[in-house]
């Protein structure tokens, strides 16, 4: 039924719908639920061309008994439902939002996971354990977030590693955007002069670099008004 847990029934009709070469949202609309829905089925269980049925349902309710062990032992650590239907709906379109705007998707599974728990937390073993990866995996993209100060890492009471978002995380992104765009300024200011300002491509490269330059000291002030609120 719509909202609980797919069924075998369910499965059999997304491989079939997957055989005759239906998208997503055909075979959503078919069985009445979210295209998110199915795209996280098949993307979980071997994609479009290894989807099968059974072997997903099997897999499934191994990793149902995962994710219950796992809320039951560290209730505080998980902070949310796992076994949430509508959490993870949302949590794969959270993702794909990060995705879509061109983050790994190891790295918007993270950020996912950081934003949905109260803490704005999570060690590295709690990830490897919701995120069914290996802890190489993590470690990858964790150094990635690092760099585009995404997240921060702190030392707990238990000298384990915690990975932090915060309320500055998207004040000091944004600032970041806009020192890359300071870059892209400068680049296109220097084309323009070697270019000259009065040919096609020079007066084209100018107009884009007044725009970007207008752009980047607008959210500079945006963000700074918003923090002073």
């Amino acid at each position: 039924m719509p909202g609980g847990r797919l069924t075998l029934h369910e499965r059999e009709c997304i491989a079939a719908g997957l055989a005759d070469g239906l998208g997503y949202t055909q075979i959503a609309a078919q069985l009445e639920r979210p295209a998110s829905t199915i795209s996280r089925e098949v993307t979980r269980n071997g994609g479009p061309g290894r989807y099968r049925a059974d072997r997903a349902h099997r897999a499934t309710a191994v990793r149902a008994r995962r994710s219950t062990a796992v809320t039951m032992q560290q209730p505080a650590a998980t902070g949310f439902a796992v076994d949430n239907d509508a959490l993870r709906d949302f949590a794969a379109y959270f993702t794909e939002l990060f995705v879509n705007d061109g983050m790994p998707r190891m790295q918007a599974r993270i950020m996912t996971c950081l934003h949905l728990t109260d803490s704005g937390s999570r060690t590295a073993a709690e990830l490897v354990s919701l995120l069914e990866v290996s802890p190489a995996s993590i470690s990858t993209a964790i150094r990635a977030l690092e760099q585009r100060d995404l997240v921060r890492r702190e030392r707990d009471s238990r000298r384990r590693d915690r990975y932090y978002i915060d309320d500055d995380t998207w004040y000091r992104t944004t600032l970041n955007l806009a020192r890359v765009t300071e870059v892209r300024v400068h680049a296109l200011r220097r084309a323009t002069e070697i270019l000259g300002p009065t040919t096609p491509a020079g007066a084209r490269l100018d107009g884009i670099g007044r725009y970007l330059d207008y752009l980047s000291q607008e959210m500079v002030a945006v963000v700074e008004r918003w923090h002073r609120e």
